[in-house]
């Protein structure tokens, strides 16, 4: 958000009404107020997952702090929704136990648990966030569908939500999300929109900052053109003929020549294509021991890649990403 909707959007904070969140406990002992909107909830809820909070509580009230029927009134300099999930989190036991929750709530968990130091909340939204986005080949692989199709189990899947976990996991500094999540969108989005953004159904953009649209724009080349080495993925369809020992030659030549031919026209991103998830039919032509030759060089060269996959971002190796929370 530019600084020009950041303020105008505070005006029109300023001049709007309060309003009573869905979240008002009647026993409640303080009211936390974001933008225009209030919530009364318990210091000791607050208190026994939050040292911010608890010491917040154990400051000296002065004597002209504004108050709500009879509760100290907090204001907090946050968006009022992410506020409302935050809260949902702390006092409905079941929402935080769905198998897949909306990326608004995951979101504001990470960004009002590293604020507040909700720690349990914090790290269960960034398991979430990470689930999605794994920095293993292995939990890559066990994806509904290679994640290449952008499907999620941990978080509700929503257009442009690839975008979304980008920016999110950088803004955070959970730098051990960003590799898969780059690659994720590589593989599955038309160059064009690193640049223009993807719209959503509710009529909003999911954008991408600077940073991470000059880095997807310089490791898809490098990555397409890697994944033809003759160590890296693709690169047995490169040989220039077949194995020594192959049982069928002329089937086999045609079947790498027409495989090699496909991949090259189509200019797809196939760095981690599993040969073990590839249909029989994906093989026919192919006689077993070609079969076996080329398995085994794409499982060697997908694990390879993989290794390799941050620094293409120009990030630091898997060791040395580590999340800063």
């Amino acid at each position: 958000m530019s600084s020009s909707e950041s303020s105008a959007k505070r005006q029109r904070m300023e001049n709007a009404p309060i309003t009573r969140s869905n979240i008002w406990h009647r026993d409640g002992s303080v009211v936390l107020q974001a933008e225009a909107t209030q919530f009364r909830v318990h210091w000791s809820v607050l208190a026994l997952s939050s040292p911010f909070f608890r010491d917040v509580q154990d400051l000296p009230q002065p004597s002209d702090q504004p108050s709500v029927e009879g509760c100290p009134l907090v204001e907090l300099q946050d968006d009022a929704t992410d506020v409302e999930y935050l809260l949902k989190a702390l006092y409905d036991p079941m929402f935080m136990g769905q198998k897949a929750l909306p990326f608004p709530a995951v979101a504001a968990l990470i960004r009002l648990g590293r604020k507040y130091d909700f720690r349990h909340l914090l790290n269960s939204a960034v398991e979430r966030l990470t689930f999605e986005n794994p920095t293993t080949l292995e939990e890559y692989a066990t994806l509904p569908r290679e994640a290449e199709k952008q499907t999620t189990t941990r978080i509700v899947y929503h257009r442009g939500l690839i975008f979304d976990m980008i920016s999110l996991a950088r803004e955070n500094n959970i730098l051990s999300a960003l590799p898969c999540a780059y690659y994720r969108a590589v593989a599955n989005c038309d160059q064009q929109l690193f640049f223009d953004g993807i719209r959503k159904r509710d009529g909003t953009t999911a954008s991408l900052a600077p940073v991470d649209v000059r880095r997807l724009v310089v490791a898809r080349q490098k990555l397409v053109q890697a994944q033809w080495n003759m160590e890296n993925t693709l690169g047995w369809l490169k040989t220039l003929s077949h194995y020594s020992d192959c049982d069928a030659p002329p089937s086999c030549d045609a079947f790498r020549n027409k495989t090699l031919s496909h991949c090259l026209a189509s200019g797809s991103l196939r760095a981690f294509w599993n040969p073990t998830n590839m249909a029989m039919a994906k093989w026919r032509g192919l006689c077993d021991k070609c079969k076996y030759r080329a398995q085994e060089s794409m499982t060697a060269g997908r694990k390879k890649m993989w290794e390799e996959l941050p620094g293409f971002f120009n990030l630091p190796p898997w060791s040395e990403l580590k999340n800063d929370l």
